[in-house]
């Protein structure tokens, strides 16, 4: 097991109150595979990377029964030993890629920046043209033709897409055993979008590199995603293999958040409403008591109000007191 979360809690403190952001939320990923992670926005999904790769505030609380990376239990080690595995084995690139470059250094110096020294192996004078051949390596592994161009460019100068791939280039320069990708094809097209995560797969299968991939998109995360985990307003609703959750699905969030994509063959009429659930995600200033979707669940009943304890299925992990598909 690469990666084993057990109910982690991010609380919120205020002047006032304190608010679970992230509800008992509990994760587990294999090594060498790549896990979704899927949520509506504000579900939680980028917090719960945030909290894993410990870049959360002084404000943010963390809390978990356990959370073991390659067996080692990161709660049990002092801040400095956590920085130093995370650093070394765990990498993660955000969403709006152009505002996390530098705008005021090139593509080159950046990457400079990151590259371990141990690729730079050899005598004073030969350490630029092997950090600089090894930027040129890097540029190239993620597909990017011009890498020379690239190199001497500024952010500003580059595309969306591009500016993904240096900030793909720069997580891997340590060759991490964990990738955490986090929206990495919001607001690009369709083509660009595919390359991007078309790269993130051969990444896992050359590499041995395993990935988080953090999104709202259904599509996506089906073609590529070895394993789905879904979130809702930071509680962990079900989880299971992509093909047993697209099969037959215990939780009702799930089945109505697969069944939102319209498909071929669906013979929708032109202008017809697409299926949707009622209701909008809470704030973290009104979150409901218990199960959270319960005022948007059709299904929900008294028991709701008390939150569902995690139940191990036929493969699945599902938080529900009222499963569906199931005899």
């Amino acid at each position: 097991m690469l990666l084993d979360v057990r109910n982690l809690t991010v609380t919120l403190k205020t002047d006032n109150t304190e608010v679970n952001a992230i509800d008992k939320m509990s994760l587990s990923m294999r090594d060498g595979t790549i896990h979704g992670l899927v949520g509506e926005s504000g579900s939680g999904k980028s917090l719960f990377a945030r909290a894993l790769t410990a870049t959360l505030s002084e404000k943010w609380q963390v809390k978990a029964d356990r959370m073991f990376w390659r067996g080692q239990d990161l709660l049990k080690l002092s801040a400095e030993q956590r920085d130093q595995i995370i650093h070394q084995d765990i990498a993660m690139i955000f969403q709006e890629p152009g505002h996390c470059l530098d705008p005021t250094a090139t593509i080159g110096e950046q990457l400079s920046e990151v590259v371990p020294e141990s690729e730079c192996k050899g005598s004073f004078w030969q350490r630029r043209s092997l950090r600089t051949e090894y930027i040129h390596q890097l540029l190239k592994r993620v597909g990017i033709k011009r890498y020379q161009q690239c190199f001497k460019s500024y952010p500003h100068e580059l595309s969306e897409g591009l500016c993904q791939k240096v900030m793909i280039a720069m997580a891997i320069s340590r060759n991490p055993k964990l990738l955490v990708a986090d929206e990495p094809t919001d607001a690009m097209e369709s083509t660009t979008k595919i390359q991007i995560l078309r790269l993130l797969h051969k990444l896992n299968e050359r590499k041995d590199m395993s990935v988080l991939l953090i999104t709202h998109d259904l599509d996506a995360v089906t073609q590529f995603a070895d394993d789905i985990t879904i979130l809702y307003s930071g509680q962990s609703v079900e989880s299971a293999s992509t093909k047993d959750l697209i099969r037959r699905p215990f939780h009702p969030y799930t089945e109505v958040l697969f069944n939102t994509v319209p498909r071929l063959g669906d013979n929708l009429t032109p202008k017809s409403r697409l299926q949707a659930l009622p209701g909008s995600t809470p704030p973290l200033q009104h979150l409901p008591i218990g199960c959270r979707l319960g005022p948007r669940c059709l299904r929900a009943q008294k028991e709701c109000v008390v939150t569902p304890k995690s139940t191990k299925y036929k493969g699945h992990v599902f938080s529900c007191h009222y499963p569906i598909n199931i005899e």
